[in-house]
């Protein structure tokens, strides 16, 4: 038969103590953190390739993923938006810290970076897939869309033709589209002929 160990009630109470400060100390030292605030801006302006090069480089953007949205077929590919009967536009979706940069200052950005005053076009490329929308998730976005949008005709003679629709859903494009520019600039005439002027004019790195 083993060897029975009574414990004194003193030791016991020291013991049960101990354990508790353990605990606490524990727990105190390893706190779970805090999430990191970010939010989602979905905008269109042409070819994602030139919206993506553009905003990748503004400060308190963490990611830009190109894709589709705006329209009505679930998980469309590329060559089937590019009918025009997806009812989709190429859009890029903006994650940013809005401690950094605010929704109001993509916007600015945005009504600079293409011409929003060309229905279903930028340059040569033609089609609604191409056309100038806003996709807001909140009534408070879609307030500052239209707010920004009225202050942005200023920049304009001809009347700005941007949509401003509610996102219903935002489906990213096939992985070789992602950091196009950056990724081909040196391989696709698009990328110079295109995009790398409007880099410049924005005052971007090409």
């Amino acid at each position: 038969m083993g060897e029975i160990v009574v414990m004194k009630p003193g030791c016991l109470a020291i013991l049960l103590t101990c354990s508790l400060l353990t605990h606490g100390m524990t727990a105190e030292a390893s706190p779970t953190p805090a999430p990191s605030m970010t939010a989602n801006a979905v905008l269109g302006g042409g070819c994602f390739w030139c919206l993506d090069a553009a905003f990748e480089q503004l400060p308190g953007v963490l990611k830009v993923t190109s894709g589709f949205a705006g329209g009505k077929s679930a998980d469309p590919t590329y060559e089937q938006v590019c009918t025009g009967r997806t009812g989709h536009a190429e859009v890029i979706r903006i994650t940013y810290d809005p401690a950094k940069v605010s929704y109001g200052q993509l916007l600015d950005l945005f009504w600079k970076v293409h011409d929003p005053t060309t229905l279903n076009r930028q340059g040569a490329d033609v089609g609604t897939q191409y056309r100038s929308i806003i996709l807001t998730a909140t009534p408070e976005e879609a307030a500052e869309a239209e707010a920004s949008k009225k202050k942005a005709q200023a920049l304009y003679v001809d009347p700005i033709v941007t949509e401003i629709a509610p996102l219903t859903a935002f489906y990213p494009a096939e992985a070789y589209h992602q950091d196009y520019y950056r990724n081909n600039k040196g391989r696709n005439p698009y990328c110079q002929v295109v995009i790398a002027p409007k880099l410049k004019k924005l005052g971007l790195k090409q």
